[in-house]
Parts: structure tokens; sequence; C-alpha cells
């Protein structure tokens, strides 16, 4: 099934995101969270792609076990500045043998001292080429609070608006914390006539050293609150992972109840924690969904 279908039938979807793990030991474990997280009964999963194409071959192989051993829709992660025309099509052509049709079309890190490319710039041009084909449903990244790369909001919506002129179906954002950003974002996306589906993009507040780490990456900004409570538990890992699961359920609960389109929780292959959270809102779930 293309993703871009199931917002036609339902209000709020749900779905999570997986990486593929480096070696055959932990790559044999992730079949114990999937089933976890399929017991969630999740709309998708996502699977990321290594830098640089690292994991090109895990991804596909991980969104064809999500796909096709356990039932589970699946997006799998696709980036270009890297790679050639022919190498994408390729993979492309892997994707659809192992019946996965839907893609995260994504620019990727520049390496550095990387010459780029002709084929694909920006994710944009890789959109555009999937976009030919007919066989996949295409999403874009949207960056909320600004791109690490180009903080200026109306850039953003600017090239935003070109992934989906060029084919984009939907986006999920990066993560964030504070709410306020993305409902201010999503106004100027409107403003604009941007008006396919947005999936918010979710990471627990479980350890501070790991959220300090991906913030300073995506140039999410960690509201005051937040800080008072790593600050406060950071030494007390299951104070933490409690007050953590706590903020993140009430992040939620907020984004439902102003009627976002998805949430998309990042799992960072872990489950428990996205149990306990789903748990927290599964009553506000049916009733969106209802």
């Amino acid at each position: 099934m293309f993703i871009k279908d199931i917002f036609l039938n339902k209000r709020l979807t749900i779905s999570f995101e997986l990486f593929p793990p480096k070696d055959d030991k932990n790559f044999e474990g992730i079949n114990s969270t999937i089933e976890e997280l399929k017991k969630l009964n999740p709309d998708f999963i996502s699977v990321t792609y290594g830098a640089g194409g690292s994991s090109r071959s895990r991804t596909i192989e991980l969104a064809s076990i999500i796909k096709n051993k356990y039932d589970i829709e699946t997006i799998a992660h696709l980036t270009c500045i890297t790679s050639s025309r022919e190498e994408i099509n390729g993979i492309l052509n892997d994707l659809k043998l192992n019946n996965i049709g839907n893609v995260l079309a994504l620019r990727g890190d520049i390496p550095k001292g990387f010459i780029i490319k002709e084929s694909f710039k920006y994710a944009k041009d890789l959109i555009y080429e999937i976009s030919q084909r007919k066989d996949f449903s295409i999403s874009a990244a949207a960056y909320p609070e600004g791109h690490v790369e180009c903080a200026d909001i109306g850039k953003n919506i600017e090239y935003l608006k070109e992934k989906v002129e060029k084919g984009a179906d939907f986006l999920i954002t990066q993560l964030f914390f504070d709410n306020d950003n993305f409902y201010n974002f999503r106004e100027e996306l409107y403003k604009n006539n941007i008006n396919v589906p947005i999936v918010t993009g979710i990471i627990p507040v479980l350890d501070k050293r790991q959220i300090e780490r991906i913030a300073a990456l995506s140039g999410a900004v960690i509201p005051q609150k937040i800080k008072r409570i790593m600050d406060k538990y950071e030494h007390s890992p299951e104070a933490l992972k409690e007050a953590g699961i706590a903020y993140t359920s009430e992040q939620i609960v907020d984004l439902i109840s102003n009627d976002v389109q998805g949430i998309h929780l990042y799992t960072m292959n872990k489950h428990n924690a996205v149990k306990e959270i789903m748990e927290n809102i599964q009553e506000l779930r049916k009733i969106v969904n209802s």
C-alpha cells in the first residue's frame, strides 16, 4: 500500500522509525523489537539510511523484513548526494523487487571533501526522479525550526514547496520538542498553499547526553522545561525515563489535540518507552480515528 493512501482513511497515523544495526548479531535481534512494535498497531515503520549509503543493503533488508515478514507497511529512507542516476535507479529496482513502495527522499549529508555530482544536488531532484517511475509514494523531510545549514524558515518553506511540486506526497518533520514552533511552521505552510499531510517527528526524552547530541546535530530547540528535567534527573536513569515519558506523552497529547495528521516516533531501536507512551495515548488514538 502507498502510505499516501492511508491519510485518506485516517485522521491520525502512528508510525515509528528504526535504523539498521551495523553487525549481524544486532541485526538478528531487531526482530524482537519489530514484534513488540507490531503489537502497537503502527500505520508504518520507516527505516533510516546510513551516511553516504553505508547501510544501503541493510536498509532494504530491514524494510523487507518489516513489510514481508511482519506485514507492516514500511518506508525506506534514500539519500542521493553521493549517488549517480544509475545507482539510484538500481536501489529503486531493489526496493520494488522487495515489495517496498514507499520512499523518504533525502539529499543526505555531504561527506567532507566530496565533489557534488550533477545528478542529484538536492532532495527535490531525487523526488522528481522517483516520481517519474510511478512505483512509489514519496515523502520529504520538513524542518519546523530550520535546517542546520539554513536557519531561514522562509527559505526552508520555499524549498519544501519545490519538493511538493516535484512529487512529494506527504512530509515527515525533523524532531522537535517545542510544539509552538511546529504550529507556527504549519501555519506558514498553509499560507504558502502546501497542503499535503504533515507527520510530526518526536523523540522520547530518555537520556540527557543523547538528547543534547541529537539536538546539536539537528538544530532542534530544547525548551527550558526539558533542560530542567534532564538536569534534575540526569544521574537517576529511571527517574529521567519516567519524567521523559511523561513529557513526551504530554507533547503528543497536545499535538493530537491540535489536529496533527501523524505522530512519528524516533524509537532508537527500543520499544519499552514507546510502548508506555502509546499506552498513555491509546484512548485519544481511538477517538480521533473513530
